[in-house]
């Protein structure tokens, strides 16, 4: 019998240890929501008989030399303690360093016109003001150079992270991502190079799947906060189905523009959906009859966070339904991995008698907090 009680100790242990183990991995890596690397996005367009680049970007990352290639966090970089002061400097020092970033990327060269490195010059720069140096501010820098030319490439520096860029201004025009070092295809300044369907969907798959591995920490809790109150399947389909349910509706009239709520009221709405599964699993035993209903009107509140980042980086008019379809998958894809590591981490405790009270419950509870920092972050800042 003691060897028994022993044994059992042993095992509700290893339980605890295998949650917390989980939890780390999915929350301590990516938890420094402020200092998350989010790619550059690209305006193409010829005004006037110049090509114009737009680019919407976080200034202070390619000012202080860190290499975002495969980077989620700033804080992992080395250099980031000079990202960090940089973001204390005010927008007339910081404007006085582009000089030297815009020659290093006229270097490699940024812009081709007719297979030609094209000369560069810095037609605009709006830059935030300092504001909370916790949180990356936005800059706005419009270079431009001579349209002596039928076709353009954009090459994105190596080290330089992820980049969308968007064609405008032209019929049928070119949408798709860079990552650090690689070219565009060569592009005809008057459109008609609108990426296929097939392609476009199999391009967004990858960022919906990123937005949820490694970069969407919110939607992970909440979804192990499903996974937490009852592993059975039948449990978790009915609640993962009522919540890929509801997101899919509002993500879709999100990324049409149907429907506009601002980050500054989802955001932290999302943090509390995260707070209420969690205490709920505190509480009950099982699946309520009404926990679907109820996540399925959390699940509209995620999804308008996913629309979020579609608006952020644009979706090809020609090819929507695509597009949209590919990042849904993604999403999908890393809520189903989630799952599976959790299955994988502790599925084996979850018919012990001991499982609620040495597993779910500890790890709703290190869940819950975190949704409540986020609740009261996102509602000050």
């Amino acid at each position: 019998m003691r060897a028994t009680h022993v044994m059992g100790a042993k095992l509700r242990f290893v339980g605890v240890l295998s949650t917390l183990a989980l939890l780390c991995s999915l929350i301590v890596a990516p938890t420094a929501r402020a200092h998350e690397v989010q790619p550059a996005i690209t305006d193409l367009e010829v005004i006037d008989g110049r090509i114009q680049l737009t680019l919407d970007l976080a200034l202070e990352s390619y000012l202080s030399g860190i290499n975002l290639d495969g980077l989620t966090d700033t804080d992992d970089a080395q250099g980031s303690s000079t990202y960090d002061d940089l973001r204390g400097l005010t927008p007339e020092e910081l404007e006085q360093q582009l000089p030297e970033l815009v020659a290093r990327w006229s270097n490699v060269p940024l812009l081709t016109v007719d297979d030609k490195a094209a000369e560069l010059t810095i037609d605009r720069v709006q830059i935030d003001p300092v504001g909370n140096t916790d949180l990356p501010r936005k800059t706005l820098l419009v270079l431009s150079a001579r349209a002596a030319g039928t076709s353009v490439q954009v090459t994105w520096p190596a080290g330089a992270g992820d980049m969308v860029l968007r064609q405008q201004g032209v019929e049928d025009p070119y949408t798709g991502y860079l990552a650090g070092g690689e070219t565009s295809p060569a592009l005809s300044l008057i459109g008609g190079q609108a990426r296929s369907g097939l392609g476009v969907f199999a391009e967004y798959i990858p960022v919906g799947f990123d937005h949820i591995l490694p970069k969407g920490l919110d939607h992970i809790l909440f979804v192990l906060g499903l996974f937490f109150l009852s592993m059975g399947l039948r449990a978790l389909l009915w609640q993962i189905t009522a919540f890929t349910a509801a997101h899919t509706v509002t993500l879709a009239l999100g990324a049409l523009g149907w429907v506009t709520v601002p980050g500054s009221i989802v955001e932290p709405l999302i943090a509390a959906s995260i707070v209420y599964v969690a205490v709920e699993n505190i509480f009950a035993r099982r699946l309520n009859p009404w926990r679907p209903a109820i996540v399925f009107g959390l699940g509209l509140l995620h999804g308008l966070g996913f629309a979020s980042v579609l608006g952020e980086f644009g979706l090809p008019e020609a090819q929507f339904i695509p597009a949209l379809l590919g990042f849904n998958i993604g999403v999908e894809l890393g809520q189903l991995t989630v799952i599976a590591i959790a299955f994988i981490v502790i599925g084996w405790a979850s018919r012990r008698v001991w499982y609620r009270k040495a597993v779910a419950i500890p790890a709703s509870c290190i869940i819950a907090l975190v949704g409540a920092y986020w609740v009261i972050e996102r509602t000050l800042l």
